[in-house]
């Protein structure tokens, strides 16, 4: 995968874009859902005409806290072609609006992965803009997802990565 690191609030934020296009604003805030953390986002696709996946990394700490020479590090060696490996815990969770507030009307399937190790690496592959790859442990039942939606996961996985057009 190719991290993006995105803070909440600012360009690229999908809680304050696609979830906003689709929900609208929190109802009694009138303001975005606001994450806490910034957080990378890898991949989006097309699910069906309905529904579309999106990718996100979770990590434990946040980036400021990474040691600036240990990222600095990954960076050299990912320009020299290595491609390291991280590990996280993952959810899927498939959400659909339940009343018409926002422009987009489809079901989002969101696939969360909360970083356990290699957080130095994931801020070193957004930086450089450089792939990374992930171990990811999926705990099945434990998201917002049936059994049928996890198993459709390694497919669309290997769909061409298409982002979505909100307006916003």
């Amino acid at each position: 995968m190719e991290p993006r690191l995105v803070i909440p609030g600012r360009e690229g934020d999908y809680f304050s874009g696609e979830q906003v296009a689709t929900w609208g604003l929190d109802q009694f805030w009138g303001l975005p859902e606001y994450p806490h953390t910034p957080y990378y986002r890898t991949f989006e696709t097309a699910v069906d005409a309905s529904a579309h996946l999106y990718e996100f990394v979770v990590p434990m700490v946040p980036p400021t806290w990474n040691a600036r020479e240990r990222v600095e590090e990954y960076v050299e060696l990912m320009g020299r072609g290595a491609v390291p490996t991280a590990v996280a815990v993952s959810t899927l969770d498939v959400c659909e609006p339940a009343v018409g507030l926002g422009a987009d009307h489809s079901r989002h399937w969101g696939l969360t992965h909360f970083l356990l190790d290699g957080h130095h690496k994931l801020e070193a592959a957004a930086t450089a803009g450089r792939p990374v790859h992930l171990l990811s442990l999926l705990a099945l039942g434990e998201g917002l997802a049936g059994a049928e939606d996890c198993a459709r996961l390694p497919a669309l996985r290997t769909q061409p990565r298409s982002a979505r057009a909100t307006g916003t």
